[in-house]
């Protein structure tokens, strides 16, 4: 009797560095954590400061509050736009991308972390580059698009190999096998399985060799070399139980499940489908658990068990009953993300064109006092008035008249250069090589014109000499 054949994939997680996932935190440490982090962030100035501290805080409440921490981590992205923070916007993005992630939202992660890529792109920081690239290969991978996902995985290997980014090694690797044993190419993924194992043994740490063991048990599934395979699933299990790591625990004993199924041996598929099942339903993993029914459902059908096959049977129905509700929960809770990412927005947009509505008014402001200013020192030309007031007047003017054109086109500067400081400099220091003779030469010229043609004291002293002159000479003296 033909057997069905079975996904052996990692369906509920993928093995994934994601930059700021540092610590395996309980739900309620993550509480913990989150509620001193907000007692912290209440007195924080609208800093760089604060912005760390919003993304922790979304880090950890994003996997039981993940309304909040999408909130939370908005909060910080538009803080880091405002003060220029890069890192900071960077961070807010990736966290932003991860929330929707986990909620189901690819799109929108996708879309976000394209968004952490362009920034990235631009900076000198080969850790965080690697990071969005296999962060945007695995939303790919959740999309079930695995040669997009692959391309990502590549580009990301490449840029780990030539920095020699040792936190990242174990995850690409076992990334791009998992990839290509989704897509049924067992040699490299037999490859890539292996490169992951070796790097799991030189850190020594059960859980990554048992995860490691696990995708080479399903590789050498698929080629049909039953003895390797069982000694992979039978290796892995132990370090997975160690580790408490229950998601590729279920993985493994579904694996060996299966093998044995293949094997004929359905006393042993059943104590491991048996096993995946308990495991999955005590942890929630509702994909493992329906697969591992699934099996039951087939292996009492073999033994001419009806009872039993039709009792699991109607369990799977239960559970894809239950996936279903979960999947229009999932759908509602996307639609609310989305819609609570645009009235973020739509307001955050709003304050934008308040303050620059405020520089508008500002620079108007500043434009009309230095006409003011300009009046003030010509009405004081007819007044008398110490020279030396008027030149300060003059120079005051002529130099807030400079600066504010020089205020006005900065923006336009940032613009045309793509804030490039190197072309900004320059545009700016050719400006300067016009303004500040033109300046000298006004400023002269101007000082020249209050000075000579008012009639100040200096005035009244050059006509009283000029009269006494004239009196000596005259006919009568």
């Amino acid at each position: 009797m033909s057997i069905p054949s079975t996904k052996l994939h990692f369906p509920e997680r993928i093995f994934i560095a994601v930059i700021f996932l540092f610590c395996n935190y309980n739900i309620y440490a993550q509480k913990q954590t989150a509620d001193s982090l907000v007692k912290i962030l209440a007195t924080t100035k609208p800093d760089s400061g604060k912005v760390i501290l919003q993304w922790q805080i979304a880090d950890a409440v994003s996997m039981y509050q993940p309304d909040t921490a999408l909130k939370i981590a908005q909060q910080g992205l538009f803080l880091a736009r405002r003060i220029k923070y890069q890192e900071g916007e960077s961070r807010s993005l990736g966290i932003l991308a991860e929330i929707f992630r986990k909620i189901g939202n690819y799109p929108r992660a996708l879309e976000l972390n394209l968004k952490k890529l362009e920034i990235e792109e631009k900076r000198n920081n080969p850790y965080n580059l690697a990071s969005v690239l296999m962060n945007i290969g695995i939303v790919y991978v959740f999309q079930e698009e695995y040669y997009k996902g692959l391309q990502y995985y590549s580009k990301a290997d490449s840029i780990i190999s030539q920095y020699n980014i040792e936190p990242f090694k174990y995850n690409i690797a076992l990334n791009i096998g998992d990839v290509y044993d989704r897509l049924n190419l067992t040699d490299s993924a037999y490859s890539y399985f292996n490169k992951s194992l070796d790097i799991a043994n030189k850190l020594k740490n059960g859980d990554l060799i048992g995860t490691s063991m696990t995708g080479l048990g399903h590789t050498y599934t698929k080629q049909k070399n039953y003895p390797f395979a069982l000694m992979r699933y039978q290796t892995a299990i132990p370090f997975l139980k160690a580790a408490n790591d229950n998601d590729i625990f279920c993985e493994a004993t579904l694996g060996l499940a299966a093998l044995y199924q293949q094997l004929n041996k359905k006393d042993s598929a059943i104590y491991y489908a048996t096993l995946s099942m308990a495991t999955a339903k005590k942890s929630g993993f509702l994909s493992h658990e329906m697969e591992a029914a699934g099996l039951l459902v087939n292996d009492y059908k073999d033994k001419k068990n009806i009872d039993s096959a039709f009792a699991y049977m109607s369990y799977v129905q239960h559970l894809n009953d239950t996936i279903n509700s979960r999947s229009k929960i999932k759908e509602i809770q996307i639609m609310s993300s989305n819609e609570q990412l645009r009235q973020a927005e739509m307001e955050e947009n709003r304050l934008i064109a308040l303050r620059n509505r405020a520089q508008q008014m500002q620079l108007l402001f500043i434009g009309i006092f230095i006409v003011f200013l300009f009046l003030l020192t010509a009405i004081l030309n007819r007044i008398r008035i110490r020279v030396r007031i008027v030149k300060v007047l003059g120079v005051i003017s002529l130099l807030m008249f400079f600066e504010y054109l020089t205020l006005l086109l900065h923006p336009n500067v940032k613009e045309i250069t793509h804030h490039t400081p190197v072309f900004e400099i320059m545009i700016f220091v050719a400006i300067a090589a016009i303004l500040i003779p033109a300046h000298h030469r006004i400023e002269h010229w101007l000082i020249e014109k209050l000075t000579h043609e008012r009639p100040g004291a200096e005035g009244m002293k050059f006509k009283l000499k000029t009269l006494k002159i004239k009196v000596k000479n005259s006919p009568g003296n």
